[in-house]
């Protein structure tokens, strides 16, 4: 397979899978709805970095290993599990913002949640427990003994893009002024019900086996 094939393989593949309601969608979709365009790009790019996780640990052969360790895998998915209960009941615990604070409670966030954005969407992505899973598919795929190392960088970085290009498309569709008023009216009730989908999905990944 040369190299244009593996990357229209890589994308119809990739967009589908990065367009499938998950963790990472609902995290953007919270992070775009609660705390603006900014904080929701910033996690979107969190997103795409975690991706360089599964990237490497694949390239370098560990993804067959993972996905085939009844251990590791328990690991990632008490690790994951954990971590998205952590953000599920960040959302439900949320509350109404009043309109005198409102100015403050802003710029608090600006100012610090940048870097903690990116770290959220980065988590989010690196401990999800099907990843090794779905990566070891993927590059079956298109990988192939040969393969020059300048091409397995070049499908990398590709990925990364395309994660990143699909949720700053939903980043920019929520925080569009028509839309984010009506959400916003509702601000703390949406952070709630997307926190209870964040623990709901934190229940699943603790509970469901991993085959």
């Amino acid at each position: 397979m040369d190299l244009v094939q593996g990357l229209l393989l890589i994308t119809s593949i990739h967009l589908l899978a990065a367009a499938s309601p998950g963790p990472d969608f609902v995290l953007v979709s919270q992070q775009t709805l609660s705390n603006g365009k900014q904080s929701g790009f910033m996690v979107s790019i969190g997103i795409a970095l975690g991706l360089s996780v599964h990237i490497i640990y694949s390239a370098l052969g560990l993804a067959t290993v993972i996905a085939n360790s009844a251990t590791l895998l328990w690991l990632i998915k008490i690790i994951g599990g954990c971590y998205l209960l952590y953000l599920g009941f960040q959302g439900l615990s949320a509350k109404p913002v009043s309109k005198i604070n409102n100015l403050v409670v802003k710029q608090s966030i600006k100012k610090h949640s940048n870097l903690k954005a990116i770290a959220k969407g980065f988590l989010c992505n690196a401990l999800n427990p099907k990843a090794p899973i779905y990566f070891v598919a993927l590059f079956t795929v298109v990988l192939s003994p040969n393969l020059p190392i300048l091409h397995l960088v070049i499908y990398g970085v590709w990925m990364m893009i395309l994660q990143l290009l699909w949720f700053s498309t939903v980043v920019a569709l929520l925080s569009r002024p028509s839309v984010n008023a009506k959400f916003q009216r509702l601000g703390h009730w949406i952070d709630r019900v997307l926190g209870g989908a964040m623990l709901l999905m934190g229940l699943k990944v603790l509970t469901s086996k991993i085959n």
